[in-house]
């Protein structure tokens, strides 16, 4: 572990192909935007040896965040795995967006992961949705450990955040959330700011020092020993607490030094079945240092207390038609089943997967079976196909270093398999298996999108699949009452970057409209009307007369169609073509534009002529009896209300529910939720939460999340209903 008295040598060089899970380490940087993820993932590398100089691949390039759209927004946008080999061990380093519009690629760095590095900012704190990620990892048992950055910020205080930490993130025990170092400051500089520049550890007390550019090891000087004795023993304590040597704590407290090598072993097995969370502190590297201050000190704590695969429960797996399978945990030998937990396109090489490995090996060449599942609601159809796997690569920034084989608990790159998207799983062709789905977010951001030019309109369809194929937090939708191409995103940036794609990598321009939400209409009262269509010009003319009434019905009955002609009037072959017509004009709308809904329709008489009349006359009559009716009666818009539970921590709850009755809304329930937290259940309007993802994430900072659900279609307030007529006969 980072407090061992020898550091392990880097391995310069490339990530290899793992020969063993044993020896692969899979971790996962969390942390909210700007708390220096990607700054972090450049200095380990260029520790390990993988980089020539912080940030700089081999050949030139930045080793993470190396997506054009990245660079311009100048933040991480999508999930990126930098491999390195340190000390015998291949570490997969999954860096991850920050900003909460991309938590679909945090989701995905946490299924592909066996363990969680969490990144806050000395000068930032911790905010509420990293707290709720925590909460997350800690639901499934995750191993957790926490590393503070920006320490060189005038306002850094590694005391401070110690215990900001363990309050954020040690509820449940806050001895628990222990730091493993101390930093040790320099002379304080003219604005009176000491920098920090190595590193006390608590358990070998020993001093780190960084200074150079290089880790150098010394012994602490007699006067610095007291002022580490108090942390100390508190992290003595913490391990000997998660200790499964019962005497331990008795043996210490009797005055028994316990020896270091037990301490880092209880540590080390502490860390790993995710009881105990350390506390650890990085810096990156100055210019032309080889070093970024503890950046050793992390790397042996991911290879020394991070759990190996093969001590990570496999997510459930069946067969494609639904029976579970058993599967031997991460067993290079067994059954394939390989998960794809990102999909990219690239120019030159098509599509890319980044594939996790979970049991069996997956070599270049061979035929495998891709199965994909339960994402139709989100414009994915199930697929069952067999695919030749392209090569095998580990990522490095734009580099791609060919891989011989990609064993069970690794991660790699596959190219070419066309039809393999986000979630899908590949397995042998010959005995199909299918991995149950991690859970991904709800798009609640409707953005309506049309094509900007003909040319457009041809590639439009192409683009929209590719982009939900790379991303299942996105929704497509193809609106039949509205008419528009919907794309529902997770927030603003999100939609951003989806356009930013549609337009530079797919070459679809695309124009934002509006959002329209699905109104209907329908009737305040009966009404009756007549239908007349009697045309007798020459040739075969055409008659037919019909008399309906109509009155309203409850919500949700529909369109009820009633046969109450007496005598033969209308005779009978020609009643379901009035019936026809009627719900032909009722789709159609009769006032605004919009579905009439929720009536009863009665034909009550009418008169036919035994040469004229005809299945198309008594249809056009049909739909002149209805729009006549209308005419004379009181037509209401229909909005449709969504029900709408909003998870909230405490301090917010009187704002959201304030902000709710603000939107028309009306709120029908409250229950506490556990953590702090309370679910709030409302009935708001449609046409009021548009953009309620943006809204409330305003309105908590980040912290509260909201599910919806079509609950019902009411009508719209008469000022609003006004309002919308006038723009149905502007546009008309």
């Amino acid at each position: 572990m980072g407090d061992k008295a020898n550091a392990h040598p880097g391995a310069a060089g490339r990530a290899t192909a793992a020969d063993h899970p044993a020896s692969v380490r899979n971790v996962v940087l969390v942390g909210h935007c700007g708390s220096g993820k990607t700054t972090l993932v450049e200095a380990l590398a260029l520790t390990a040896g993988a980089v020539n100089r912080a940030g700089r691949v081999e050949d030139g390039g930045t080793v993470s965040d190396y997506d054009e759209i990245e660079h311009r927004q100048q933040r991480s946008v999508q999930l990126s795995l930098v491999p390195v080999e340190w000390g015998g061990y291949k570490i997969n380093i999954l860096d991850t967006p920050g900003y909460a519009d991309f938590v679909g690629e945090l989701r995905a760095g946490l299924r592909a992961a066996d363990a969680a590095l969490f990144v806050v900012s000395a000068s930032d704190g911790v905010d509420g949705s990293t707290r709720m990620v925590w909460e997350e990892c800690a639901a499934v048992g995750m191993p957790r450990a926490i590393v503070v950055t920006h320490l060189e910020s005038a306002r850094a205080d590694f005391d401070d955040m110690t215990r900001i930490c363990a309050e954020a993130f040690g509820a449940d025990d806050p001895d628990a959330v222990l730091p493993l170092y101390l930093p040790l400051h320099g002379a304080p500089g003219p604005d009176g700011h000491a920098p920090v520049t190595g590193l006390t550890g608590l358990l070998s007390q020993k001093l780190f020092d960084y200074s150079s550019g290089e880790r150098k090891e010394a012994e602490p000087g007699p006067e610095q020993l007291p002022g580490i004795e108090e942390a100390r023993n508190r992290l003595i304590e913490g391990i000997i607490a998660e200790s499964e040597d019962e005497t331990l704590m008795d043996r210490y407290l009797g005055g028994e030094e316990i020896d270091f090598d037990t301490l880092v072993e209880d540590l080390e097995r502490a860390v790993a079945r995710g009881t105990f969370f350390p506390v650890l502190a990085a810096a990156p590297a100055a210019d032309g240092a080889r070093q970024g201050l503890g950046t050793v000190e992390l790397l042996e704590l991911i290879t020394g207390g991070f759990p190996t695969p093969l001590e990570r429960a496999a997510p459930g797996v069946t067969t494609v038609d639904g029976r579970p399978r058993d599967l031997k945990p991460c067993d290079p030998d067994g059954p394939l089943v390989a998960e794809v937990v990102k999909t990219a396109s690239d120019p030159y090489v098509g599509r890319v997967s980044l594939v996790r490995v979970f049991s069996g090996t997956l070599r270049p060449d061979e035929t495998v079976h891709v199965s994909g599942h339960g994402l139709a609601d989100r414009g994915h159809e199930d697929h069952d196909v067999d695919e030749r796997v392209g090569a095998l690569s580990a990522p490095f920034g734009k580099q791609q270093r060919a891989l011989t084989h990609c064993i069970a608990g690794d991660l790699a790159c596959v190219a070419k398999l066309n039809r393999a998207e986000t979630g899908d799983t590949l397995s042998a062709k010959d005995d199909p298996l299918l991995m149950e789905p991690w859970e991904m977010p709800d798009p609640l951001l409707p953005l309506a999108i049309r094509a900007h030019s003909k040319a457009d309109e041809d590639k439009l369809s192409q683009g929209l699949g590719r982009l939900v194929a790379e991303d299942p937090t996105m929704r497509l939708e193809q609106n039949p009452d509205t008419h528009q191409v919907v794309l529902w995103c997770l927030g603003e940036a999100h939609a951003d970057v989806a356009l930013e794609r549609l337009r530079n990598r797919y070459g679809v321009q695309v124009d934002v409209v509006p959002h329209k939400v699905s109104l209907r209409e329908t009737f305040g009262g009966r009404s009756a009307g007549r239908g007349r269509h009697v045309k007798q010009s020459g040739g075969h003319g055409q008659f037919a007369i019909c008399a309906i009434e109509v009155e309203p019905l409850p919500g949700g009955s529909g369109i009820e169609f009633v046969d109450k002609v007496v005598g033969g009037a209308v005779p009978r072959q020609f009643i379901p073509s009035v019936e026809k017509g009627v719900r032909a004009q009722a789709g159609k709308g009769v006032a605004a534009g919009y579905p009439l809904i929720d009536v009863r329709v009665t034909l009550l008489d009418g008169k036919a002529h035994s040469v004229d009349s005809s299945d198309a006359a008594f249809q056009t009559a049909g739909a002149l009896a209805l729009r006549e009716a209308a005419a004379d009666a009181e037509i209401h818009l229909l909005e449709p209300v969504a029900e709408v539970t909003v998870l909230v921590g405490d301090d917010y709850v009187g704002s959201v529910m304030s902000d709710l009755s603000g939107r028309r809304g009306r709120v029908v329930g409250t229950e506490q939720a556990g953590g702090g937290r309370t679910l709030v259940r409302a009935e708001v309007p449609e046409i009021e939460i548009d953009r309620y993802a943006v809204d409330l994430r305003s309105l908590s900072h980040g912290t509260a999340r909201f599910d919806r659900r079509y609950a019902r279609h009411e009508p719209m307030p008469p000022q609003i209903a006004e309002k919308v007529r006038e723009q149905a006969r502007g546009t008309a």
